[in-house]
């Protein structure tokens, strides 16, 4: 299976989310930023459920940024791939330094696409973590650990597509992981997309305000 793009691999997952989720109640979905958005706006759409963002980032290796190493989420919480980290050979003075940078980025990100709106509410709620793929899983599991610390009452991770070793990981934290695809050969997440643009920030902050317009009762005017 591919995707044409992360609205319609958002579509696709949120059907299935209906079916895996039928009983569940006071669901909120969160994406996470950047790519995260698109499919989780879909996803909170099938469910009628609000929409938030968990503000999570990957730690890249310094000579190769796009291989993760790690992640990093609100509050300073880190998450550590201890093998690419060796294999690597990154230097403990650098793996400090290369926390420290996306921490900031982070604070700043933060700030960008909340515009001071406060987050949802995640205590003793369903919380259905949402990304565009998961290669690592690592960034989905720091928003695991996220989610714990808010109090959900029930984490549930959902992708359209994950590597096994992501899947394997994700499933020691989360109570359900529900991804549509699980190849046997991986590659990199935009392989199983045709169209996998970056996702801007005036994106991510349209699409959580029509979440926010299209939510009924006192959690639209948060």
């Amino acid at each position: 299976m591919s995707f044409n793009d992360r609205a319609d691999a958002g579509r696709r997952l949120g059907q299935q989310l209906r079916t895996t989720l039928r009983a569940a109640s006071d669901v909120v979905v969160v994406g996470l930023p950047r790519g995260g958005v698109p499919v989780a706006f879909e996803v909170a759409q099938a469910l009628r459920a609000p929409l938030d963002i968990l503000l999570v980032h990957k730690i890249g290796v310094p000579f190769q940024p796009e291989l993760a190493m790690g992640a990093v989420g609100d509050g300073g919480y880190v998450v550590l791939d201890e093998r690419t980290v060796r294999w690597a050979g990154v230097s403990p003075e650098d793996l400090a330094h290369a926390q420290s940078q996306e921490l900031s980025r982070l604070e700043a990100r933060g700030k960008a696409l909340r515009r001071g709106q406060a987050p949802l509410e995640l205590r003793g709620r369903t919380v259905v973590i949402v990304d565009d793929g998961a290669a690592t899983g690592l960034t989905a599991l720091a928003a695991c650990h996220l989610a714990r610390a808010a109090q959900a009452g029930r984490v549930v991770v959902a992708v359209p597509v994950a590597s096994r070793e992501a899947v394997t990981a994700l499933e020691a934290a989360a109570d359900d992981v529900v991804a549509l695809e699980v190849p046997r050969s991986f590659g990199a997440v935009g392989v199983w997309y045709q169209d996998f643009g970056q996702t801007s920030e005036a994106e991510v902050l349209d699409l959580l305000g029509r979440a926010r317009a299209d939510l009924p009762g006192p959690e639209a005017e948060r």
